[in-house]
């Protein structure tokens, strides 16, 4: 499809694209990706920042490096984020002039203590309170505004409710879009793969917006053209602790039995495009309201029956045969939470589940493809 081979030429020269802007004096913010980071603030600074999420994952060496700044029992996907600085090879994080951080636990507090201890990179942090209250929502927004301050300090730009209210409009696009796309594989014949759509829902971490948006536009309009093959396999729907960009081996021992992924919902390193900003009033209640107060919670929120009832909404939704639960070494909520969901999920939806628990190192994928060809077998059956 054109739209995919316009967007991965595109990735192959972002990332330099993003070092030319900051040589000629644009600031680069990256940003741990978890859903609570409003990136329309970024955006709406006179065009002079550029967000870069850093969501990178699913390699070993990176993960054992980073066991000089941290302990061993971190999660994976924490880790692997100092070591991807510490090689150098990814070029993201190596032209950071801010890193922002909102603080949602201990693994991503991590994340901000050894940058902000080993690294000249600036650190801003702002707290995501675990459960839902005025309080909660009052403290998530006194963040976000201490946020605002910040990026305008170090822009030295005003961001005026005009410019604001555009991003807001242009980021909903985005949003819109990917709701739309993946609403798709709803169909007995989902125009497009598991894989690609998180493809897309990954690149978007990294790409100029309007540049997504055109590129969302243009595979929209070409996948309703599209005569989807039939599906070989069960219909699976992909859930867990963080799934991130790179992180594909799963995609792998899924497709190769001839199980094929049609919705996911994770907590981490995917952008959550469900609900939109209302931006009605005042605009920075408005990002309160959706990033916090209407965000799907991950695991760490109390209580849990949010996320419990939208996962099996959406195994409903979207027709599945079977659910896989992904999660990564030492997030321990979600290995709690996974012990929990089992039984609801069986008492919603009868649906049997999967669990797999990585450590980004290459010695699982024997024993991992030999359980999901199983879970595959044991379902056609």
């Amino acid at each position: 499809m054109k739209a995919l081979e316009r967007l991965e030429e595109h990735l192959k020269t972002r990332m330099a694209e993003v070092n030319k802007l900051r040589a000629q004096g644009r600031k680069v913010i990256g940003y741990t990706p978890g859903g609570f980071f409003p990136e329309e603030l970024v955006w709406a600074c006179g065009g002079l920042p550029v967000p870069v999420g850093l969501n990178r994952g699913g390699e070993h060496e990176p993960v054992m490096v980073a066991g000089s700044y941290l302990p061993r029992w971190l999660d994976t996907f924490a880790r692997a984020q100092i070591g991807y600085y510490v090689l150098k090879e990814e070029l993201a994080y190596q032209m950071l002039d801010l890193l922002v951080v909102p603080v949602t636990d201990s693994n991503i507090r991590a994340i901000a203590d050894v940058f902000a201890c080993y690294t000249p990179v600036k650190v801003f942090r702002f707290g995501v309170p675990h459960k839902k209250t005025d309080h909660g929502y009052a403290y998530y927004l006194d963040g976000i505004r201490d946020l605002k301050e910040k990026l305008e300090e170090i822009t030295g730009a005003k961001i005026e409710d005009a410019r604001l209210r555009e991003q807001i409009d242009l980021a909903n696009r985005e949003r819109a879009l990917l709701s739309e796309i993946s609403e798709m594989r709803k169909a007995d014949r989902p125009p497009i793969t598991g894989r690609d759509f998180m493809r897309l829902n990954h690149a978007s971490f990294l790409t100029d917006k309007k540049f997504m948006v055109e590129t969302l536009e243009l595979l929209r309009d070409e996948l309703k053209k599209k005569e989807a093959p039939a599906l070989k396999g069960p219909r699976i729907l992909l859930t867990g602790s963080t799934l991130a960009f790179g992180d594909y081996q799963i995609y792998d021992l899924i497709e190769a039995p001839g199980g094929e992924v049609v919705i996911e919902e994770f907590a981490e390193g995917i952008r959550h495009y469900q609900a939109l900003v209302r931006p009605d009033g005042n605009l920075m209640d408005a990002l309160a309201d959706r990033y916090y107060t209407r965000r799907i919670p991950p695991g760490w929120f109390r209580p849990g029956t949010e996320r419990y009832d939208n996962i099996c909404k959406l195994a409903k939704d979207y027709k599945v045969d079977g659910v896989i639960w992904y999660q990564l070494m030492y997030k321990d909520t979600y290995d709690m939470e996974s012990y929990y969901f089992l039984d609801i999920l069986k008492s919603q939806t009868g649906l049997p589940m999967l669990k797999i628990e990585s450590d980004y190192d290459s010695s699982e994928r024997g024993p991992f493809r030999t359980r999901v060809e199983t879970f595959i077998d044991t379902i056609r059956k």
